[in-house]
């Protein structure tokens, strides 16, 4: 089958963002956003999904670091949706319980189309280097609604920020790697309706 690819750009007042991702890639990324710690959360994502991700910010960084994060977290779930196309022959969902040193968080998805963000997880820290922590929830949330995905965070047991938030973007990349796989005994839509 051929790679699904996809490649878009948005640009507003606020932000500057181009995205191309290759969902059947080799986990390579090419990430700036003008926030250090987003950046490698992004190449965790990429790197443990197996998805090709290019992104490029330019972002009001000198207000925050919110319309950055929000709006890459758009973008990248609109190239999701797109890379993913009429879903046929996929899996649909996924789920990963991922460890990191003293936390575990669970992630579970399903591309049904209807967009869903359940996000269960407390900081005690403002910020991890120059992400502010309720950014977090609020890059999920934006990527469930563009991408149209049911997306459930939860940390099972909690503990050093930076290692909360690295578990979360990993279980995300294995959740979305399962859901996105194709499997030869679904020949059609894993519906019933018959789309999604």
């Amino acid at each position: 089958m051929a790679d699904r690819i996809s490649a878009l750009s948005r640009k507003t007042k606020e932000t500057d963002i181009s995205v191309s991702l290759n969902i059947d890639g080799a986990g390579k990324a090419q990430i700036n956003t003008g926030v250090g710690f987003f950046d490698h959360m992004l190449e965790g994502f990429s790197k443990h999904g197996f998805f090709d991700l290019k992104l490029q910010c330019e972002g009001d960084l000198e207000v925050d670091c919110h319309h950055t994060i929000e709006d890459c977290g758009i973008v990248l779930g609109n190239a999701i949706k797109e890379a993913v196309g009429d879903k046929k022959g996929i899996k649909r969902f996924g789920s990963c319980i991922l460890p990191m040193d003293e936390t575990l968080v669970l992630c579970a998805i399903d591309l049904s189309g209807r967009p869903y963000l359940v996000f269960d997880g407390e900081f005690t820290a403002e910020r991890v280097g120059y992400m502010d922590t309720e950014m977090v929830k609020e890059f999920f949330y934006a990527i469930s609604y563009s991408a149209g995905m049911n997306l459930h965070i939860k940390v099972l047991n909690p503990g050093n920020n930076h290692h909360m938030i690295e578990a979360m973007f990993k279980a995300f990349a294995r959740a979305l790697d399962e859901a996105t796989t194709y499997d030869p005994r679904i020949t059609d839509i894993l519906s019933t309706k018959g789309s999604l």
